[in-house]
């Protein structure tokens, strides 16, 4: 068994939401949380998109999101549905009929903006191309393209503005009696995201699809993410997430993982535990910690490694993870193995043995979660 299990004391109780299906992913109720990204390649570059797609995949992304702004986009989408391993929800922003063309292209979820998509008729066909088409909807409000109604009433982008736009959009749909839909509430602002969706939180059952949106560059969008993300799912808010960042889009997946395993939320691939690394150790710890993120990146098993540059806090850490590392003397550690001491190892040969050590754990624990099927 993994020692990568979660603990009665860092349980978190998780929003009771309904469930819905974007393609084969189910969203709310008890499902994963999903982790998705956004393309930033021209759609009409077809090649150049399925392959962005399919690096998102391979990193974990469950939805991939593609942004339907023409008529030629419509139609690459189609291709890119059809090549595409995981669901492809489509970004619609201004013209409803974009909207209408990507169900027919085989899209799995519509994204719409109440804000931007116009009148409630127009709501209404994408409403009807969607359940022709099997198609689900995320509600997609953003502070930056609020309805000018609300912002002539709450006089700016506020909260409260936001849910209000966010619920009136939600009675069209039910109107239509359409309820495959999820929602989200996003603004670049934490402060505003977090008291958005904490309100929302308590006004429907709807799936919630939680971001901060235009976080920023790779290190202040993660640190503004992780913060507004984090208080957010630690309070059991948040059915699927988005990172945004200016970054590839492989990184918003990563992002995203990371800050569910953080949460013990959801786990994918090698946590890897490591100190900073101070003039106590007895290796290069940070360029340890790069090489096997490199070289463990093919490990989907959910597993935990500690890299940890001397015996101060390394015996300690290696109790909790599966395989571990402890520097130590005269150009050697010592290797741990399901939390216990193993055997000693040279600096030198290290890398390699601890790659061997992390694909023979993973191959066990996949063994075993196969004979338990």
């Amino acid at each position: 068994m993994s020692m990568n299990h979660i603990r009665p004391w860092r349980n978190i109780e998780r929003r009771k939401s309904r469930q819905i299906h974007v393609g084969k992913v189910p969203i709310g109720g008890d499902a994963p949380i999903a982790v998705q990204t956004m393309t930033n390649t021209l759609t009409t570059d077809v090649a150049g998109t399925i392959a962005q797609v399919q690096a998102a995949a391979e990193a974990g992304a469950d939805l991939v999101r593609v942004s339907v702004p023409d008529e030629a986009s419509s139609r690459a989408l189609k291709e890119i549905v059809a090549e595409s391993p995981v669901p492809i929800v489509a970004d619609i922003h201004f013209h409803y009929k974009r909207g209408i063309e990507a169900a027919e292209a085989g899209a799995a979820c519509l994204r719409i903006n109440p804000g931007n998509i116009g009148d409630e008729k127009r709501v209404a066909e994408v409403i009807k191309a969607a359940r022709d088409h099997d198609c689900a909807i995320r509600i997609g409000v953003n502070a930056g393209s609020l309805e000018k109604h609300l912002l002539d009433k709450y006089g700016e982008p506020c909260p409260a503005a936001m849910v209000e736009s966010g619920l009136d959009h939600i009675r069209i749909l039910e109107d239509h009696d359409f309820h495959n839909f999820k929602i989200s509430l996003k603004a670049s602002d934490v402060f505003m995201t977090a008291a958005a969706y904490q309100q929302l939180a308590d006004a429907t059952d709807a799936p919630i699809h939680i971001g901060v949106t235009e976080a920023g560059g790779f290190v202040s969008g993660t640190i503004k993410s992780a913060i507004g993300l984090g208080q957010l799912l630690w309070m059991g808010i948040g059915d699927t997430l988005r990172v945004s960042l200016s970054a590839d889009p492989v990184e918003e997946v990563k992002v995203g993982f990371e800050i569910l395993k953080s949460l013990g939320l959801r786990h994918r691939g090698v946590n890897i535990i490591s100190c900073p690394s101070c003039a106590r150790q007895g290796f290069d710890v940070i360029k340890t910690v790069e090489a096997l993120e490199e070289r463990l990146a093919h490990i989907h098993t959910p597993l935990s490694l500690s890299i940890i540059g001397c015996v101060v806090n390394g015996p300690g850490e290696a109790l909790m993870t599966d395989v571990g590392f402890t520097g130590g003397g005269a150009g050697s550690g010592m290797v741990y193995l399901a939390g216990k001491a193993s055997h000693k190892m040279s600096n030198a040969a290290m890398v390699d043995h601890i790659v061997e050590e992390v694909e023979k754990k993973a191959a066990e624990i996949d063994a075993a979660a196969e004979a338990a099927e």
